[in-house]
């Protein structure tokens, strides 16, 4: 490996979401200096570009509001060869980098860790609890995804039609190829969707979406019930893709 080239590409889709950024990006930096942080940002209004740059991250503004895009234009720019998508309010668990190298040397290709929300909430736990088993319903963005660059290539990316449920498509592509680790350490995950809507109500829209998903719905049908069961940033920024 290149001395310059960096050990590993964090790459985050991002909109508006300059507050997460100011505090992510310099934990990122003080827990691994080698790597390289890529913004991928969907035409943020907020100081999320500035926020970027001061904490020496590489801001790339994506042609489109689309969460697919956005990474794939991220791992077309990274130059290591092994990917980590995080999401701008999750922060990886300390010595991150060392995990994702021994699920590496164990033979594995990919995978995600565990979460828990960064709230006292038990019945939060209980949900967080369940991100530790091997079922496809446990799985999500926000659990982070690291993967070999040469092996990201391969699969071609997430599917650039996808505006909802892009992870999961994905990970079902990839497993039939490639082995998936999850390692047992947690992303701390905001609550925030949490906190704009009852818990009832944010499971009961993951069900549905997901049920749909399973069933082959199309994209449109699955944003339209995500838009009508939830008030949140992401719905709206779905909103704006239509």
């Amino acid at each position: 490996m290149s001395k310059d080239k960096p050990v590993l590409s964090i790459i985050i889709p991002a909109l508006n979401e300059a507050e997460n950024l100011a505090k992510l990006l310099p934990y990122l930096r003080r827990e691994l200096p080698g790597a390289e942080v890529i913004v991928a940002d969907a035409q943020s209004q907020d100081e999320s570009e500035a926020v970027a740059e001061k904490a020496g991250a590489t801001f790339i503004r994506c042609r489109k509001m689309c969460r697919a895009v956005q990474m794939n234009t991220g791992a077309k720019e990274a130059k290591a060869d092994l990917l980590y998508f995080l999401h701008a309010d999750a922060f990886p668990p300390q010595g991150f980098y060392q995990k994702i190298k021994a699920a590496l040397k164990e033979g594995y290709s990919l995978g995600c860790f565990r979460f828990q929300f960064d709230s006292s909430s038990k019945i939060l736990a209980l949900n967080a609890y369940f991100t530790r088993f091997d079922r496809l319903m446990c799985r999500g963005g926000d659990q982070s995804l690291f993967i070999k660059k040469k092996v990201f290539e391969d699969l071609q990316g997430f599917r650039s039609d996808y505006r909802i449920m892009e992870d999961y498509e994905f990970i079902i592509r990839a497993r039939k190829k490639y082995p998936f680790k999850i390692i047992q350490d947690d992303v701390l995950v905001s609550a925030r969707k949490y906190k704009e809507n009852s818990y009832l109500r944010v499971n009961f829209a993951n069900f549905i979406v997901f049920t749909l998903f399973r069933w082959g719905a199309k994209q449109t049908t699955m944003l339209k019930a995500y838009r009508l069961l939830l008030k949140h940033p992401k719905a709206e920024s779905l909103e704006a893709q239509s």
